[in-house]
C-alpha cells in the first residue's frame, strides 16, 4: 500500500495507518456499511452472558453490497464463537465455502487458539470470507494473533475500527484479561455528606428502590461479591442477586467473605442460594490472584469501609459504582477510611463517564483518571 493511501486510510477509519494495510491494498466497502455492521455486532455481543471466562462478543456478515446477511454472537462458555455462529447461520443460505467477497465485522480480534472450541481465525478462512473488521484486539497468551493468521491466509484485515465503543463495552473481560486477574468494581451507596450509615450503625435505607434494583442487576452480571467479614458480623448479608420480586437471578456470583475472622455457619452469606468461599486473609493481591485462578474475572465489592478502603490504599479499584442519596446524616460512619491520602497532592482524583437519576438517586459511574 503506497504511503497516501495509508494515510487516507487512517484519517478515513480513524485507526493507526498499520493497521489498515493488507494484501489488496484497500477495503472496498464504504465505511458506512462497516460502522452500520460494526453497531449491530455491538448489539448482539450484549446478547450474550456478562459473567463468565469468555467475552461477550458478536459478528456480521456483509455481502458485497454492505448488507448484513447473517449474524452471531457467543452464548458462553463451550458454545460457538461469534464467529462460528454467524458461518453457521448462513451456510445453510449459501454453498460453503461461501463466494468471493464476503466480509466479518467482529468486535474482537479472532481468536487464534483451540480451547473447548476451535479457533475462530481458521473457521472464517474455511468459510472463504474475503475480508475481516474487528474492532478491539485480543489481550490473551493464547488468544491473540488471529489478525496475523488471517493475513497470512490471504483475506484483508482491518482491526481497530470503533475500537474505542467496543474497548468500553468489553473493559471487564479487556482489563481481566490485560492485567491477570480480576476487574473490580467498587460499589458504596451514601449520603449527600459521604456516611454509608447513622451513627447507630442503620443503613437500611439510604437510597431508593431504584438504586437497590440497580446495583442487584448488575451484582447480577459479576462472578463474584466481596464483603469483608466485619460487614458479614454486623449486617449479616446474604451478599445474592434478587429481582424487585425478592425472586433470585438465574446467575448468582460467587459470595467472596475476606477476613481472619471466624464466621458463624448460621450466617445469611452461607445459606444454599449461592456458593460462597472464606478467604481467610487479608492480602488483598493473593485474594485476587486465587480468585483468578478460579477462573473468576468480575469482583463486586460490596464492603464494608474496611475493605473498601484497602483495596483503594492499593490502587486495585478499576471501576466505581457511587450511589448518593439526598439524605443527610453527619457523624463519624464514612464510606472510605484510610487510604493513604496525607495531603490534597496525593488525592485520588476519578473521571466520571456515567451519570444516571434512579428515582431521587444520583449513580456516578467513575474510574481513576
Amino acid at each position: 500500500m503506497g504511503e497516501e493511501l495509508r494515510v487516507h486510510c487512517a484519517l478515513y477509519f480513524r485507526v493507526p495507518a498499520v493497521l489498515c494495510s493488507s494484501p489488496k491494498g484497500t477495503f472496498l466497502l464504504a465505511k458506512d456499511k462497516l460502522e452500520k455492521g460494526m453497531v449491530r455486532a455491538l448489539e448482539l455481543a450484549l446478547l450474550g452472558p456478562a459473567h463468565g471466562v469468555n467475552p461477550q462478543v458478536g459478528a456480521v456478515i456483509l455481502d458485497e453490497a454492505g448488507e448484513i446477511i447473517s449474524e452471531g454472537w457467543h452464548l458462553g462458555s463451550g458454545t460457538d464463537h461469534a464467529e462460528v455462529m454467524a458461518i453457521k447461520n448462513l451456510s445453510g443460505k449459501l454453498a460453503f465455502p461461501f463466494p468471493k467477497g464476503l466480509t466479518a465485522v467482529v468486535t474482537l480480534e479472532p481468536c487464534n487458539h483451540t480451547g473447548r472450541t476451535g479457533p475462530c481465525a481458521q473457521a472464517l478462512i474455511e468459510a472463504g470470507i474475503s475480508s475481516v473488521v474487528y474492532a478491539a484486539s485480543d489481550p490473551g497468551d493464547a488468544s491473540s494473533n488471529g489478525a496475523e493468521t488471517l493475513r497470512a491466509a490471504g483475506l484483508e484485515v482491518l482491526g481497530g475500527f470503533l475500537a474505542e465503543k467496543s474497548e468500553q463495552q468489553g473493559r471487564v473481560w479487556l482489563t481481566a484479561n490485560k492485567l491477570k486477574r480480576p476487574f473490580v468494581t467498587l460499589k458504596w451507596a451514601t449520603s449527600l455528606d459521604g456516611r454509608a450509615a447513622a451513627n447507630d450503625g442503620s443503613s437500611q435505607w439510604i437510597t431508593g428502590a431504584q438504586a437497590r434494583e440497580d446495583v442487584h442487576a448488575r451484582r447480577a452480571n459479576a462472578d463474584a461479591i466481596l464483603a469483608g467479614t466485619g460487614t458479614v458480623i454486623a449486617d449479616d448479608p446474604e451478599l445474592t442477586a434478587r429481582k424487585p420480586d425478592g425472586t433470585y437471578y438465574s446467575h448468582q456470583p460467587l459470595r467472596v467473605i475476606l477476613g481472619e475472622r471466624d464466621l458463624d455457619p448460621n450466617c445469611k452469606v452461607f445459606n444454599d442460594k449461592a456458593e460462597s468461599l472464606h478467604l481467610q486473609t487479608r492480602n488483598i493481591h493473593g485474594a485476587l490472584a486465587e480468585l483468578w485462578a478460579r477462573g473468576i474475572k468480575h469482583v463486586f465489592i460490596e464492603g464494608g469501609p474496611e475493605v473498601v478502603s484497602w483495596f483503594e490504599r492499593l490502587e486495585l479499584v478499576d471501576e466505581y459504582l457511587i450511589y448518593l442519596a439526598p439524605v443527610l446524616l453527619g457523624g463519624d460512619r464514612v464510606a472510605l477510611r484510610d487510604i493513604g491520602v496525607g495531603n490534597i497532592a496525593q488525592a485520588h482524583r476519578l473521571e466520571i463517564f456515567e451519570q444516571h437519576m434512579l428515582g431521587n438517586d444520583l449513580l456516578l459511574v467513575a474510574r481513576r483518571s
